[in-house]
């Protein structure tokens, strides 16, 4: 009876062991805009875009250390570098001020409206890409603006 208690207590703690290192891979998901969105531009060519992770998002520079913490880089047609701001390899990112918005610039893009691909990446405290399995952690939605 004790083996039994035993051997089922260790399989429970295994199981909540790879529960925990499952949970601790990092993770990003862009959940605003969705995918095939039309995202009416007006006047304002910055729009939002939402992202979730199980990460901390504060700016470069604070982390302290701490691990699991970063930042997000956007770029919006990440195939080339048409739409990034002048002078830098991406169109925005959260790292001035941490949290889970960032601002898409599609003033940047030479044709604003029009199908575009947004893609975030998920950054380290020194703007290194975060890797997992040696993949940085991305996430990708084609949107429409007009």
């Amino acid at each position: 009876m004790l083996r039994i208690i035993a051997t089922t207590a260790l399989a429970f703690s295994l199981l909540s062991l790879g529960s925990a290192q499952a949970e601790d891979r990092p993770t990003l998901e862009i959940v605003w805009p969705v995918a095939g969105s039309v995202i009416e531009l007006g006047n304002d060519p910055e729009k939002a875009i939402g992202v979730v992770v199980n990460f901390t998002l504060l700016p470069a520079g604070e982390c302290d250390g701490v691990s699991q913490c970063g930042h997000v880089h956007m770029k919006i047609d990440p195939a080339g570098d048409t739409c990034n701001i002048p002078g830098k390899p991406y169109n925005s990112m959260n790292s001035d001020f941490g949290g889970d918005f960032i601002k898409a610039r599609f003033g940047h893009c030479q044709d604003a409206a029009g199908k575009h691909v947004i893609g975030v990446l998920l950054a380290d405290d020194h703007h290194k890409p975060i890797l997992v399995d040696g993949k940085p952690v991305t996430a990708l939605v084609t949107v429409t603006t007009k």
